[in-house]
């Protein structure tokens, strides 16, 4: 397979995003040399801070394949997946991933945020002591959807 061929797609992809006002990330998803998902990032362009290139293209990807399994797939990126975006590709069992532009050479050579170094270390913290709070509060039905979940598994 040609990585620089797919990987120069998702660079000009992210640069017609930008023109188009959406922010500087595109990805695919391939299969058998065919692409079954693209995405690019659309946060500002949608007023909706999961609308990254990679999940968009994941998302269209499992639904061409009717399936979550793109572990068959090989998934393209313009830029270093975030952590959301690593997220979802290990959900969906990807295949393999390739990038073009790290996360620091991003920083580094014109200032883009590096979202692990401002938030993912909150993750360390206990969780009431993270940035935003997470508070935990037990109900008499907390277990119920896993339960629920197992019992449908079982049968």
């Amino acid at each position: 397979m040609n990585h620089k061929k797919w990987l120069n797609k998702t660079v000009q992809m992210a640069v017609e995003n930008v023109k188009d006002g959406g922010g500087p990330f595109a990805a695919i998803v391939v299969k058998d040399g065919e692409i079954i998902g693209k995405g690019t990032n659309l946060v500002h362009v949608q007023n909706d801070p999961s609308a990254h290139a990679e999940l968009l293209a994941i998302r269209e990807a499992c639904a061409h394949l009717q399936s979550v399994d793109l572990s068959s797939c090989v998934l393209y990126a313009s830029g270093e997946p975030c952590p959301m975006c690593l997220g979802a590709a290990y959900w969906s069992d990807v295949g393999q991933i390739y990038y073009t532009c790290s996360k620091d050479e991003a920083f580094q050579e014109v200032g883009f945020p590096n979202p692990v170094e401002n938030y993912f270390p909150d993750q360390e913290k206990e969780p009431e002591k993270r940035q935003v709070p997470f508070i935990q509060i037990e109900t008499d039905q907390s277990f119920a959807p896993f339960l629920e979940w197992k019992n449908t598994q079982e049968k």
